[in-house]
Formats: C-alpha cells, structure tokens, sequence
C-alpha cells in the first residue's frame, strides 16, 4: 500500500462524511478525503489521549528511545513516498519535499537521543534544613496544531519531543495537507507508541474544534505554528486554563547583504532563503536589504536566476518552483505585486500569474521597494523577492528592526566580526551569518516579539512538554 493510500485508508477508519477533499494545488485534482470532525469528536479524541497518556507515560524512556529511533527508521525507508505524497498535497517542488522529509525524519532522531536525558538534579538547601531534588515529568495531554507548508516538518518537530517526554498528543494538520500528518502517525503506530497515545483530528472548523479542546480537563498544553492573528486567539483561549503554550508564528524576515559579501554566496543563500518551498515559510527572506554599491549586481543576477527557475507540478522532476497552496494566496501575492508597482517600484522579472491552470506565480524581482509599503511589512508567502536600498550598518539594523514580527534574519558579510556584529543587533530568535537556511533540529528554533512563545528543536524543544518537579526531603 502507498503513502497515500495508507493516509486516506486510516482517515476513513474515522467517522463517515462529511469530508474535506485533499486537492492537488498544481491541477485541482482530487487525491483523497478525509473526514471533517466536530467538536464531539474532537473532545472524544482527546478522552481517548487521556488514556493513552498513562500507558505511554509508564513506558521506560529507553523504551520511548527505541520507538521513536524506529520512527526515524521508517521515514527513511518510506521518503519517497512521503515527498511525493507532500509534493502532491502541498504542490511543493520534489526536490522540496525530499528535503523535507530528511529534516522532519531528524526530529525523531534527536528525540530518540534526548528521551533518556531529561535528568533532574538533587541538592543541599543553602540553609541545610533539607536536600532539593528536581525532576521533569510530562505536562499531560498536548494538543498540536500545525500548518499546510510544511506537513511533515512541522508535525514531527512536536511530535517527537511530545513523545519523548512521556506525553500523550492529538495533532490537528491543516485541511490542506491532512494526508502527511495521517501518515506520519501511522508510522508512529507501526513504531511501537502506545496506541492511544497519538491521535488525529481533521477539520476544516481549525477555531471551534480546537476551543473545544483546550476547554477539556486532560489538556494541559499547546503548541501552535501559524500566524501571528490566529495565535493571539490561541493565546487567549488558552490563558482561561494556563495551559503551557508554544508559539511559532509569523516572521518577516530581512535579509542583509553588506557590500563586502560574497556575491556568489549571496545569490545562493538567497535563492535558498526566499525560493524554499516557493516563498511559502515563515522564515523565508521577506525584506531583502542590500548595500547600495552592490545593489545593482544583486538584483541583476538575482533575476536571471529566478527567471530561468522551471516552474510546474511540484511530482514532476525537473520542477523547480510549484504552486502556491491555492488560488486565494495566489490573489494575495498578486496584490502586493500589483500595489508596489502602482508605488513605483520596478519588476526585473516575472510579476504575475502564467496563463495555465492551478495555482502558480511566476518567480519575481521588484526593486525600488520602500519599506512602509505593504509588500515590506506584510509576509509575502510566495516567490516574490522584493529589494530595498540601505547606506549605512546602522540604517539597516534600525530598517531591519522596524516590525512587530522577529523570527529569523540573515546576514551576508565577507567581515564575520560585523556579521556578529549585527546579528546581535537584530531583534530576531533566529540569525543566520552566510547561510541561507537556518533550521536544524538540534538547534533552538523561535522567535522573539510578536513571532512566539518558547523553543521548538534542540535540547529546549522536550522541556515544552514537561513540568519541573521540586520534592524538599531529609535524610
């Protein structure tokens, strides 16, 4: 049986009709359905991790390990038809997905590793009146609410240290991309976790279903990835139970290139930090900030390469660019587009929709961009790289800072002691020095203002699903 056809088979293990089609982005044709669950069946399914919480929080942490080691084994064995199934309900490039599947695979590696280290500690109170002893437990049940551009991704970066803490999870996929996470959590199944521990929840009503399950008793935590809107509402659903929350939400990315850079390097890192997944992540280069004596140079060579990017179906092998998720997100760009010309900004290249079905933008260039323009302040989420002139350092930190969103930055600069420099300047969680891509599941991944709460990745990631424990004894 394939991906797919294993995902659709376990979503109709569920309640009947009705149901959400899964549509291909590139063409509109239909992959599969999945059912659309109410609130009742929501609630019933975080019952159901209630109980799956006390079995799998009794399994051994070694044991926990093996399991999620095996996880990582089964993705890797499965890849294939893991990024072609991404690249099909996602419309992301091949080459794309394949990617993804190695980094989401990682997350359960890592956390195979750090299952059996969450160690406490034991000390003497200053005052010698008893012996501190400390030790993480999980938080409880954790909901997991995760977006359509990165299906696999964004599900095993909680996914695995849920579960590596002892915790039990109803994952909520997006209506687009129901069919990664289905999967996804069969491996899971086949893996060896507990088998009320992992649970799905498919809908298309994201508000209600999810209220309806944060209001439940066994809840006790959230980890969102999302907008920065729609986690504000979170925030404040969840502040009626103080649940613990993890926030990863929207980015606005400026992308800092200083004349002394390297200007191959740039346009590497740059066609990786803007053109990933078609423009369409949180921490793809929003604002690009390029000195003005190498602005000419960037902007030129940057167009020839997004112009001589192949665009299609992302399944199809020599794709390069694919298609935005639908066709509403194709107007949004279409309208920021549209609106910076009327500014007065020029378009080296690319600059509408191609004349063919499904939903494509053609890779883009504007430069002239000024940065209180909406194209400037607001996430793109598509492959339009929109190009602003800066003179000084400082003018491009203070431009750099001049949003409310700090989840990732990027700095190109032949001189690493400004890079450093800067980048403790920056306002952001994340930066990444002549490197276009930031992400790494070893490492702390979040931001800072309005673009999160907490830590995803790296050794913080599992401490977002336990709770310290403090027992003052004598002996």
């Amino acid at each position: 049986m394939t991906v797919a056809a294993a995902a659709t088979t376990s979503a109709h293990a569920s309640e009947p009709s009705p149901v959400i089609p899964v549509l291909d982005p590139a063409t509109g044709e239909r992959l599969g359905e999945v059912p659309d669950e109410t609130e009742v069946q929501a609630v019933a399914k975080v019952e159901r991790a209630d109980r799956g919480l006390q079995e799998w929080r009794s399994v051994p942490p070694r044991r926990r390990a093996e399991v999620l080691r095996r996880c990582y084994e089964l993705m890797v064995e499965r890849s294939e038809d893991l990024a072609q199934l991404i690249s099909q309900e996602n419309g992301k490039a091949l080459v794309d997905a394949r990617g993804e599947v190695t980094y989401a695979a990682e997350f359960f590696r890592w956390y195979s590793e750090e299952a059996v280290r969450l160690n406490g500690s034991v000390g003497r109170a200053p005052g010698g009146t008893n012996n501190i002893l400390t030790w993480h437990e999980p938080v409880g049940v954790a909901v997991l609410v995760t977006p359509w551009n990165f299906p696999a991704a964004m599900a095993t970066r909680k996914i695995a240290p849920a579960l590596a803490a002892g915790c039990s999870i109803v994952l909520k996929p997006a209506a687009e991309t129901p069919l990664t996470a289905l999967a996804i959590v069969e491996i899971c199944r086949e893996a060896g976790v507990t088998e009320n521990a992992v649970n799905v929840v498919t809908t298309r009503r994201s508000g209600a279903v999810v209220a309806a399950m944060l209001g439940q008793r066994p809840v006790r935590a959230l980890s969102f990835t999302g907008s920065t809107e729609v986690g504000r509402r979170l925030l404040s659903t969840a502040a009626e139970r103080v649940l613990v929350c993890s926030m990863e939400l929207g980015g606005n990315a400026p992308f800092l290139v200083f004349d002394d850079c390297d200007l191959d390097d740039v346009l590497d890192g740059l066609m990786v930090a803007k053109m990933r997944n078609g423009g369409q992540a949180c921490t793809a280069a929003n604002r690009i900030l390029v000195q003005r004596g190498i602005h000419d140079q960037v902007a030129t060579r940057l167009a020839e390469r997004m112009a001589a990017l192949k665009v299609g179906r992302g399944i199809e092998l020599e794709t390069e660019c694919g298609p935005l998720i639908n066709a509403a997100a194709v107007q949004k760009v279409a309208g920021l587009v549209e609106e910076a010309q009327r500014a007065g900004a020029d378009v080296l290249t690319g600059g509408s929709a191609p004349a063919r079905p499904g939903s494509f933008f053609t890779p883009t260039v504007l430069t002239g961009v000024a940065a209180d323009w909406r194209v400037a302040r607001e996430e793109i989420f598509g492959p339009v790289a929109a190009l602003q002139v800066f003179e000084t350092e400082d003018e491009a930190i203070v431009s750099a800072n001049s949003t409310e969103l700090g989840l990732g930055a990027y700095v190109y600069s032949g001189d690493l002691a400004r890079g450093l420099r800067v980048a403790g300047h920056l306002e952001s969680g994340m930066v990444a020095i002549n490197r276009g891509l930031l992400s790494d599941p070893a490492a702390p991944f979040g931001g800072s203002k309005q673009s999160g709460l907490g830590r995803e990745g790296g050794s913080a990631g599992v401490h977002e699903f336990t709770e310290t424990k403090y027992v003052a004894v004598d002996w």
